[in-house]
């Protein structure tokens, strides 16, 4: 009975559980390798408490150099900067390097079940091809464009074996600084890595990723649109509206829920349908 009223008084106690240095952390890696087996499998990993680094890509990095050195993934900064790392994570779309165990790990099973984003080609294990992905990227004009930059395209000589152009650049130079208004309305949006955690984790996207731009794309593309030194505000307009590349946004807010940087990808989609709808 004492105990029964300790348990229901919330404010005072708190149940720990003492780590065992002893106890194995399993983690259930997916593979794959195509010149070794047309299908994919999983790995059954194990790693003691007392080699457990705080975080999962050094654990990766230890699987990868003590346990199976043909096990592959990418990484890069290891700060939460270039989005190399990002994977399916006990069923959630993470970066690993920000990845930090005691927030995660389930005490009670003391598994990982570690996959590569969902619904993207793999490559080789935890490797997935992202052309599409940085085409649609590429599709939205991810840079400034202004009325006094011209771009003349002098094809006369083509290399036929080398597949090279000749290029001529003629840039007008502006006369006076190009100031940027209104700085704070970025605030959310640049700070995307394009790690297409929050694309990948989008229903929307699995099932129309061949028309549909994803959350990713389309925060960037808004991005551009309110960037007060932009000149082609209405063609980025136009670029967008479409059924498919804007609309098939439903606000499931997987993007939200996932993304290692804090944004709101949805947020920004709505703002795009908003600005379509006022431009009609």
């Amino acid at each position: 009975m004492f105990l029964k009223n300790i348990l229901n008084n919330n404010s005072f106690f708190s149940l720990t559980f003492p780590i065992n240095p002893d106890a194995l952390i399993q983690y259930k890696v997916f593979r794959y390798d195509p010149f070794i087996n047309s299908e994919p499998w999983v790995q059954l990993f194990s790693i003691s408490n007392n080699a457990q680094s705080s975080m999962l890509l050094d654990n990766l990095f230890y699987l990868k150099n003590e346990k199976d050195e043909s096990f592959s993934f990418r990484r890069s900064c290891r700060e939460g900067i270039c989005g190399s790392c990002a994977m399916n994570i006990n069923g959630e779309n993470a970066l690993a390097c920000l990845y930090i165990m005691n927030e995660h790990l389930n005490a009670l099973n003391n598994e990982l079940r570690i996959f590569p984003l969902p619904h993207m080609p793999v490559v080789k294990d935890l490797i997935v091809c992202m052309k599409h992905f940085y085409l649609q990227y590429k599709s939205i004009n991810p840079f400034l464009l202004k009325h006094s930059l011209s771009y003349i395209l002098n094809e006369s000589k083509v290399y036929i074996y080398s597949f090279l152009y000749n290029i001529s650049l003629h840039i007008s130079l502006p006369k006076k600084e190009n100031i940027q208004f209104d700085r704070y309305l970025l605030n959310g949006l640049y700070e995307c890595i394009l790690c297409a955690c929050c694309s990948t984790s989008c229903p929307s996207y699995w099932w129309n990723k061949d028309r549909y731009l994803g959350p990713a794309i389309l925060l960037q593309s808004y991005r551009w649109l309110i960037d007060s030194r932009d000149d082609f505000f209405f063609s980025r307009l136009a670029l967008v509206n479409d059924v498919y590349k804007v609309g098939r946004c439903h606000s499931i807010l997987n993007c939200v829920s996932c993304c290692p940087k804090g944004l709101n990808p949805a947020e920004a989609i709505n703002n795009i349908k908003l600005l379509i709808n006022m431009n009609n």
